[in-house]
């Protein structure tokens, strides 16, 4: 298997460290509490919203860091805009962290904090909090660094609390529990006299923070206490069997969910509703064809989802004949923000996925024991023909699996800043990404309107192209796109950036090698080829890859794959893997080049 070299994965890692310092700066600036907790909280609106508003300013963006030295670090703050003269202390809480998750004796772990200070949008006194562990070449700790770089436990974004009173403090836990903030640990630090609270954010959080921290200064123990056996409770198994009877009970009714929130899709509910104001059961009916009675047991589940949530409707005005004592108010139902994600015009519609989850995927799964049985997707099996063909002969179910893929593009923000894209927008001559089987276009369309100078090619199949040419017309970019229509042998040659994005986790190991083996015979030698895929994680922690894992068995036959994996089919086509890093929705962009070729940055090869 071909391997980075030793001091290349060095480079690589400490550029990786410098961006993601950078986005962290970047996102303090431009966000404020009252517009940030609803994105951390789906649903989150109403009273809750403006307690926490009230008592909660939103203080710092939290990474962890892995400088090789001190200079190390003070050259990425440099690099960053942020001050290298920040004063740093112990940082008690995630030197325990580490340690309990790597089985590492603390003193080992020399961690420290340092808050360099930026401003928010208005002036506002924030800081980046950065916590850094020094890892010297060939340490014994790359081993916590790669791991920590990929899952990003620390990464968090912290509240601090105004008046930290006891009681206003608790107050403040629960109400991010019961909008799904799952309790996750904390610690006091003597060092500052400062109480920390630590929560899993919900898996739909419209950030790329999983964590979220609130900090009050003082020795609060007694709330940290309580908070602490509120997390342990719930990560300790089998601790209560009449909880453990309830947790399977709601795994079991799972399928319910899926297909509320596909019902509610097809029916054009969420187009009918609004945000703002709510609506009565009776007029919503006869607004889209339904039983009031049906829909009303529709929309209380969808209250315990946070897809809709109860509201007053205005009594009509009373005739002068009519009795003058007030009726009560009706009751009625108002989109939440995460409802209106499956609204046909929403930014990002998960509407597609909606339907495509609730419809021949679900069907598929009906299948799941013949796959695990036979090896062979229960699709094909269920439906009697491949996944890609049952779609082809269906233009409309083609249309809705490509908008169903665009609809999971909030993996493909970081991408543009990707160092291959920006090398290849900054080269003197004019140079072309190649996105082979590029869906819509949504992924080259973001490129291309990051970096005007680029060109774009590309390859899909002829209905395909012409929604993607529509797509990057409407955007501009157009006119700096060339589209081929074909299979992955007709991967068009002499391009820099080679793009495959969900696309080898289509198919096995032998298709793969070949789709890789048709861009190398395109890819000049200066060429890198970017992958996006979800990766396996190595230590088996809980990862969306492993639940797309087995809906690849289920469906099409592929499968996710580990980083090291991918490396071995690379070096199979004559491609040796750079390197790889996290996106979005746990997905990655693996970075491969010609096996051989000069490292632009190194000049090795």
């Amino acid at each position: 298997m071909m391997t980075t070299l030793p001091d290349e994965t060095l480079l690589l890692d400490d550029v990786d460290d410098t961006a993601r310092l950078r986005a962290a700066a970047r996102f303090v600036r431009e966000h404020d509490s009252a517009a940030l907790l609803p994105l951390l909280l789906p649903g989150l609106d109403g009273p809750d919203l403006r307690a926490l508003a009230a008592h909660c300013r939103f203080a710092h963006a939290g990474l962890l860091l892995f400088p090789p030295d001190a200079d190390g670090l003070r050259s990425q703050l440099a690099d960053c805009g942020l001050a290298v003269d920040t004063p740093s202390h112990p940082s008690v809480v995630v030197r325990e962290r580490l340690a309990r998750r790597h089985r590492r004796d603390p003193a080992e772990l020399d961690v420290q904090i340092l808050r360099p200070h930026v401003h928010g949008s208005i002036g506002e006194r924030r800081a980046v909090e950065v916590f850094a562990l020094i890892v010297p070449p060939y340490s014994d700790l790359e081993p916590i660094a790669a791991h920590e770089r990929t899952r990003r436990h620390e990464a968090h974004l912290a509240f601090e609390i105004e008046r930290p009173e006891p009681l206003v403090l608790r107050g403040l836990c629960a109400i991010l529990s019961r909008h799904g903030a799952r309790p996750d640990g904390g610690g006091y630090n003597p060092h500052e006299d400062g109480t920390v609270l630590y929560f899993t954010l919900p898996a739909d959080a419209a950030c790329d923070y999983q964590r979220l921290e609130l900090y009050a200064r003082g020795d609060h123990r007694d709330t940290l206490a309580a908070h602490l056996d509120h997390a342990e409770l719930h990560h300790r198994p089998g601790h209560d069997a009449r909880q453990c009877a309830e947790t399977l009970l709601h795994l079991l009714t799972g399928a319910w969910t899926t297909q509320a929130l596909a019902a509610f899709a097809r029916l054009g509910l969420p187009d009918a509703m609004d945000t703002r104001t709510a609506h009565r059961t009776e007029d919503l009916a006869r607004l889209t064809g339904t039983h009031p009675r049906g829909l009303a047991t529709l929309l209380r589940y969808l209250v315990m989802l946070g897809v809709v949530t109860p509201g007053s409707v205005p009594a009509p005005a009373l005739s002068p004949a009519s009795d003058p004592a007030p009726a009560p108010e009706p009751a009625g139902f108002r989109l939440t923000e995460l409802g209106a994600l499956l609204r046909a015009d929403a930014p990002g519609s998960m509407r597609p996925l909606a339907l495509m989850y609730g419809g021949p995927f679900y069907r598929s799964f009906d299948g799941l024991d013949h796959a695990v049985r036979t090896g062979r997707p229960a699709f094909d099996h269920l439906f009697g023909e491949n996944h890609f063909d049952h779609f082809a002969g269906d233009p409309e179910l083609a249309a809705l699996f490509d908008q169903s893929m665009a609809a999971s593009s909030r993996m493909f923000l970081p991408l543009p800043d990707h160092p291959v894209i920006t090398a290849a927008a900054q080269a003197p001559a004019d140079a072309t990404v190649v996105d082979v089987a590029g869906g819509n276009g949504e992924l080259l369309r973001r490129i291309l309107t990051a970096h005007p100078r680029l060109r774009g090619v590309l390859l899909e199949r002829p209905h395909v192209v012409e929604a993607a040419r529509r797509l990057l017309d409407a955007a501009g970019c157009g006119v700096r796109c060339d589209y081929r229509t074909g299979d992955f042998a007709d991967v068009p040659p002499d391009a820099d950036v080679y793009v495959l994005s969900r696309v080898l986790h289509d198919w096995d190991d032998d298709r793969c090698r070949e789709i890789l083996r048709h861009c190398v015979r395109a890819m000049p030698a200066h060429a890198d080829l970017l992958v996006v895929e979800r990766l396996l994680p190595v230590d088996g922690s809980p990862s969306l890859a492993t639940a797309w894992d087995l809906h690849m068995l289920c469906n099409v036959g592929g499968r996710e794959r580990r980083a090291d994996h991918y490396a071995r089919l690379f070096a199979d086509a004559g491609l040796q893997l750079v390197g790889h890093r996290p996106l979005p929705l746990d997905a990655h962009v693996l970075h491969a080049r010609r096996a051989g070729a000069p490292d632009p940055a190194t000049g090795r090869s």
